[in-house]
């Protein structure tokens, strides 16, 4: 499989040469570069990462499944972001082909939207996945810090978020988690989708009692209470005095939501929720959420108890209403309810471009998106600066320190039940491996699509000489 990868390589550098304006001398010189090249990644392979070849830093998100901390690389020094999950947690949780998933997704969609990958790894105990670090923190701590939005701010980061579920989309991928925690900012203000939800999913055997024709409005709900007040009923949330008090309330717990285990279902798309059958369109269901959230301040849909929110999701006729107080021009209200409907008739369905088209975009350059000056300039001092995300302690577990291993030929021999699940796990991005980029630049070189990895002991996958 490598020779013919190998060989297919160097016939699209040879058309390239052929319809170029190239010297003889150089076309040899191009060629041999590519020949070192490839010789040099076969070298890289057959070096199998494993955590030991880093220096773990500090944690910046901790879940039911793992943890994601900044880390450096020890060879290059290079700064990335190490998402850690427990193995055990994944099949006990029956969460192996969403794992897999986000491993795939981030390995072949290359776009400037998206968080970048660049190892994928296992060991007896834990996946790795080392990603691009952002230290610009999250779109969630972006809204925590200015509760809400102006439509100027809101637009741009809505339109980025639109290319990146247009980018994982047109790879066949629906992420399903579209939210403020996975949207990261890079240190200029750009944002990026990602995976960092590491809580636990939403537990839908409480909702067997949901019925979508049950009539559920405000009458349903509990008298309010005080925010230190005690529990409200868990099959009725509470009916807010005001839309001040809900902003409040989601102040307050939105932190703790993020990272526990219980999660927050305020973005999730009624079709998931009822197991009727989704498709891509519930991406879009999110971003309606997410928008409303951004131009008013809390969810659209946010009750004191998930089993709650999302029964008001189910039944989003009757709950999806505008306060009075919040000042909104007419195409946005639009473009939220155009979003937050049935899925038969959202905006999207047919395509990121009818969101694109949208008269609330109308003046959005979107091919400049990422060129452009960001919206939010985030405070950074540094490549290790953590001060846009929580803080977390250390966690001290009194067990010996793993021998190397890596995922290489000798782990292939002690293969566990365990392993056998994420079997095709390990990738490595041979820019990553190098450190920087590399590539022919005056050719431009378009790069093969990438292929997942077929056996995580002894293959990696996806060289990329892109410019």
């Amino acid at each position: 499989m490598e020779c013919i990868l190998i060989i297919c390589r160097r016939l699209v550098l040879e058309q390239k040469l052929a319809s170029s304006h190239v010297s003889e001398e150089e076309q040899m010189n191009l060629l041999k570069d590519l020949e070192r090249k490839e010789t040099e990644y076969i070298r890289l392979k057959r070096n199998k990462i494993c955590v030991d070849d880093f220096d773990l830093l500090t944690i910046i998100g901790r879940g039911a499944f793992g943890e994601v901390r900044v880390c450096r690389e020890k060879k290059s020094g290079n700064i990335y972001a190490m998402k850690k999950l427990k193995k055990s947690e994944m099949l006990r949780r029956g969460q192996v082909e969403h794992v897999r998933a986000e491993r795939n997704a981030l390995a072949e969609v290359a776009s400037d939207c998206i968080v970048k990958l660049y190892y994928s790894f296992q060991d007896d105990e834990y996946l790795y996945l080392i990603m691009e670090y952002l230290p610009g923190g999250d779109i969630m701590t972006l809204l925590m810090r200015e509760e809400i939005l102006t439509e100027t701010m809101a637009r741009f980061y809505i339109a980025q978020t639109v290319l990146a579920i247009e980018s994982i989309h047109k790879h066949n991928y629906i992420h399903r988690d579209i939210k403020p925690d996975n949207l990261l900012l890079d240190k200029s203000g750009h944002m990026k989708l990602s995976d960092f939800g590491l809580c636990k999913p939403l537990d839908c055997s409480n909702l067997s009692s949901i019925n979508e024709n049950e009539v559920l409005d405000d009458e349903n709900l509990n008298d309010t209470m005080d925010i230190d007040g005690s529990n409200p009923d868990q099959r009725n949330g509470r009916r807010w005095k005001s839309p001040l008090e809900q902003l409040h309330h989601w102040q307050m717990n939105r932190r703790t939501l993020a990272f526990s285990t219980v999660g927050t279902p305020d973005y999730i798309a009624p079709e998931v929720l009822l197991k009727k059958g989704y498709g891509a369109e519930c991406d879009w269901w999110s971003l309606g959420a997410i928008m409303y959230e951004m131009l008013v301040g809390y969810p659209p849909f946010y009750s004191d108890n998930p089993v709650t929110t999302c029964r008001k999701i189910v039944h989003w006729k009757n709950h999806l209403k505008f306060p009075d107080e919040i000042r909104m021009s007419p195409e946005a209200r639009h473009l939220i309810c155009r979003l937050l409907c049935d899925a038969q008739h959202r905006l999207g369905i047919n395509g990121a471009d009818e969101i694109k088209a949208h008269p609330w975009f109308k003046h959005v350059e979107w091919d400049r998106l990422y060129e452009m000056d960001a919206a939010f300039k985030p405070q950074v001092n540094g490549e290790l600066d953590t001060q846009n995300f929580m803080e977390f302690n250390e966690v001290e577990v009194d067990r010996p320190k793993p021998t190397r291993t890596g995922s290489g030929p000798i782990r292939k021999k002690l293969l566990t039940p365990e392993d056998l699940s994420f079997v095709g796990y390990t990738y490595k991005n041979f820019a990553a491996v190098k450190g920087a980029r590399h590539s022919i630049d005056r050719l431009s070189l378009s790069t093969p699509q990438r292929t997942s990895s077929v056996d995580s002991t002894q293959s990696d996958t996806a060289i990329d000489y892109s410019t």
